[in-house]
């Protein structure tokens, strides 16, 4: 039965996407990544720490919301690997953990202005 009439085109782009589906495991990873950047209040944090190394007491500056709320999300963005953590002295200066965290929210944020 024919679905339409790309139905030749359309066998091989499944079989393509199935055969380079990433493994299980990777896909639970990248959605546990999705999920911990989509909540509203560490997606500011991480816009914040696009522009550099910061503090705990300039992020919430930066970003609004009490030090103890920051600090609990700066531990969860930080125990899924998306910033890092170096002491200094008392302090503790977070980061965005690699370029690929950048890369992925320039990409969003070039999405809210592409046409469909």
């Amino acid at each position: 039965m024919n679905c339409c009439a790309h139905e030749e085109e359309h066998c091989v782009v499944a079989r393509l996407a199935k055969e380079n589906m990433p493994a299980e495991e990777d896909v639970a990873r990248v959605a546990a990544i999705f999920k911990t950047i989509s909540e509203p209040c560490r997606l500011k944090i991480l816009f914040a720490l696009r522009q550099g190394e910061l503090c705990v007491l300039r992020i919430v500056e930066a970003v609004g919301g009490t030090q103890s709320a920051v600090s609990h999300q700066l531990r969860l963005l930080r125990s899924n690997g998306i910033v890092k953590g170096r002491r200094e002295g008392q302090n503790i200066l977070y980061s965005l953990a690699d370029e690929h965290v950048v890369a992925v929210l320039e990409l969003a944020c070039a999405h809210l202005h592409c046409k469909i």
